[in-house]
């Protein structure tokens, strides 16, 4: 009688081990401490008064990287935050908070039609670029967001306090599981300060 060698199906434990070695290798550039290397900054950043309402203008500069290119192309979704922070000079304590607002996007890539889709979380608006130079060109430029009306402020000196932000959103399945550890997706610049001319 001859035995046949038993066949095993699936992955045996070294498979498994260097299966994983190689996805994790693959995904190292999604995970890399550089992810959001480059320039994040509010270059710009004032206020103009419209009928009673204080409308903020800003210009900030993202980071673009191939890092961000790739992320965005595998179905990763980053979220820009711009917070507006407005204040009431106190002499004896804690400055008083008048305002603190955030305006939040997401930025995608949508595969089928090969465009770049920033979406406002807020009202559900949707725009698309053919580049992602485009998309974060838009998302630099904040242009009469309204942040204050003139009834909120009663009198003394008040400080406006910008500061841009970037995140990594929301993660397809296949890869929330194998980043779920890492937090090199988030950055915030520094805040851009300056008095409230009231």
């Amino acid at each position: 009688m001859l035995r046949g060698v038993p066949t095993r199906t699936g992955l045996t434990p070294g498979r498994l081990i260097t299966t994983l070695c190689a996805i994790g290798l693959l995904l190292g550039g999604l995970a890399h401490g550089n992810a959001l290397e480059g320039v994040l900054e509010v270059r710009s950043a004032y206020v103009n008064v419209d009928k009673g309402v204080f409308l903020l203008y800003a210009r900030v500069e993202y980071p673009e990287s191939p890092a961000i290119h790739d992320a965005l192309r595998d179905g990763i979704t980053l979220t820009f935050d711009l917070d507006a922070r407005v204040e009431r000079d106190r002499r004896f304590w804690f400055n008083a908070a008048i305002v603190d607002l955030t305006l939040r996007r997401e930025l995608t890539y949508h595969a089928v039609s090969d465009r770049y889709v920033v979406k406002d979380t807020k009202n559900g608006d949707q725009t698309t670029f053919a580049t992602l130079d485009e998309a974060l060109n838009y998302l630099g430029h904040v242009d009469a967001w309204p942040i204050l009306v003139e009834p909120q402020l009663d009198g003394g000196n008040y400080n406006i306090s910008v500061r841009a932000g970037v995140r990594r959103g929301n993660l397809p399945s296949s890869m929330r599981a194998i980043l779920f550890w890492t937090d090199d997706w988030a950055r915030v610049s520094e805040w851009y300060t300056w008095s409230l001319p009231v």
